[in-house]
């Protein structure tokens, strides 16, 4: 992938949220309409032919490609949030972060054994929230469950495809 367009745009802030992070911001690429169509139209692209029934989006950033994602596919959108953000009975899972422990809680009717899930997320770096989700989507039993990242980061000490077993398919539309 890496389109050349997407990384034009793609902001870096550094030493954000912590000194000597280069963080990526994604917000360029969501309020440029050429990115989104592009990014939607690769997402859709990659899994067109994959029978997705339900995209799930990560807290906050994923909400919003993986939404237009799941308009493109046809499929129904679900929210993996932090505790006490989901109205309705959730079930959740707990992981560690560099700075502590984190939990994200999904709807319990939100997903079932007859979906084909696809989890979007804007960043892939160390693999902890996503593979968090990625536990949590388990516990439905689904008959298939893909990832997908905008972002791929690949730099030292950032090995977040490693945190996943090597038949788990991951795509990402961007590696830096």
């Amino acid at each position: 992938m890496n389109n050349e367009t997407l990384i034009k745009n793609l902001r870096n802030i550094p030493d954000f949220p912590i000194p000597g992070i280069q963080f990526k911001d994604v917000s360029t690429l969501f309020k440029n309409p050429k990115c989104m169509k592009i990014m939607v139209n690769e997402v859709y692209d990659l899994y067109k032919d994959k029978g997705i029934t339900k995209v799930v989006g990560i807290e906050s950033r994923g909400f919003i490609l993986g939404a237009a994602a799941a308009v493109k596919l046809n499929a129904g959108f679900v929210l993996a949030r932090k505790p006490g953000k989901l109205p309705a009975e959730t079930i959740s899972e707990s992981y560690m972060k560099e700075y502590g422990k984190d939990t994200i809680e999904i709807h319990k009717d939100a997903i079932d054994e007859n979906d084909v899930v696809l989890i979007h997320d804007d960043l892939l770096a160390t693999g902890g929230s996503m593979k968090a989700v990625y536990n949590l989507v388990q516990k439905f039993h689904p008959k298939k469950v893909y990832i997908n990242f905008i972002i791929e980061l690949t730099g030292e000490g950032l090995n977040g495809r490693e945190t996943f077993d090597p038949e788990t398919e991951i795509t990402t539309l961007i590696k830096i």
